[in-house]
């Protein structure tokens, strides 16, 4: 039974990126993107309802996480410039096999990202 999952963890503070916000998308042939759910990590950088998307609402084709840092790192306290290094991450991905498990893992800072595909 395929799902989409993912953890975002924050390097610079070695814990769990509690609060951040991400945006999960579909985009289109045409390069547009179509947003799915919106949701707020909880304390173990995972989302509260489950998988972003259960085996019934799993499709093939290309989709986009995007995954707001700069505002989750200035509720951190963290001082930023105007134009922060990392504002918002956007990971575009496909999925191949509706019936594959695909985990999104984002490990950040305010000045790095790095990102695989997890199990």
């Amino acid at each position: 039974m395929g799902h989409l999952s993912t953890h975002v963890l924050d390097t610079a503070h070695g814990c769990p990126a509690a609060g951040m916000r991400v945006t999960l998308q579909r985009v289109q042939a045409d390069g547009s993107a179509q947003t799915v759910k919106t949701l707020t990590l909880n304390a173990d950088g995972r989302n509260d309802g489950g998988p972003l998307l259960d085996a019934a609402s799993m499709e093939t084709g290309r989709w986009r996480l995007v995954f707001e840092v700069a505002p989750y790192f200035r509720a951190r306290g963290v001082a930023l410039p105007e134009y922060p290094f990392v504002d918002s991450v956007q990971l575009d991905f496909g999925i191949a096999d509706k019936a594959g498990h695909y985990h999104v893992p984002l490990l950040v800072s305010p000045f790095s990202y790095s990102t695989y595909r997890g199990s």
